[in-house]
């Protein structure tokens, strides 16, 4: 008997068709009810009740009751991290859906990876911190510069840089990007980009879907600023 983590319970949860549908669907970091994510499976009531009963079992969802609903969402950035891995594997491997979809090309260019940016305006943004020294370190040793520091106070994000710098995977980390086959930015303040263009109004979220839609302005203010490095 070998001793050690034990990958299939994870593997066979994750490898039904039904349940894999259910998990991309709150890949966005949303809550969900049963009834939408039965509709997002294409299963029936009580077959989405036992799927998400061994989702949940397995620690891959959490579940909150508000009122008469129940509410189910990813248990936390590991998972996310873990279904992220997923896709980047299997469009490495050629594994992908026969029917993409309408919306393939605007999920590409720009979406939500949980709770922050991804895709390929996402990919570029990481770059271009990269590029101006906003960030720095190697591999997944990420860190937030003086500069950067800076940056991001000028930026209107407010998040306790000084305490979370010594913890430098929760504040800012490489995240793969599935589509792009580079990183872009995850951690708190990737999720924290996200927030601020969303309240500049620079981009919406598209409802139940994991787009994310960078009006024309938006898109120019996005262009101009990480273009160049300055507000």
């Amino acid at each position: 008997m070998r001793l050690g983590p034990d990958i299939t319970r994870a593997a066979a949860l994750i490898g039904d068709p039904g349940r894999a549908n259910m998990l991309l669907a709150l890949m966005d970091g949303c809550a969900l009810t049963a009834r939408e994510l039965a509709d997002e499976a294409g299963v029936t009531p009580s077959t989405a009740s036992s799927h998400l009963a061994k989702l949940r079992s397995g620690g891959l969802i959490s579940e909150r009751k508000e009122g008469r609903n129940r509410y189910y969402a990813i248990a936390g950035s590991a998972v996310a991290d873990l279904l992220e891995q997923h896709l980047i594997l299997s469009e490495r491997l050629g594994h992908l859906r026969s029917r993409p979809g309408s919306r393939a090309p605007a999920l590409k260019c720009s979406r939500v990876c949980y709770d922050h940016l991804a895709g390929t305006m996402a990919v570029w943004m990481y770059a271009q911190l990269r590029s101006f020294r906003f960030l720095a370190g190697t591999g997944e040793r990420l860190r937030l510069t003086r500069k950067g520091q800076a940056f991001v106070s000028d930026f209107g994000i407010e998040i306790e840089i000084q305490g979370l710098n010594s913890d430098r995977e929760r504040l800012c980390r490489p995240c793969r990007d599935w589509s792009e086959q580079s990183d872009h930015l995850g951690g708190i303040l990737g999720a924290a980009f996200l927030d601020r263009f969303l309240a500049l109004g620079w981009a919406r979220r598209i409802a139940k879907t994991r787009i994310v839609d960078f009006t024309p302005p938006g898109e120019r203010h996005f262009r101009r600023v990480f273009g160049s490095g300055a507000l």
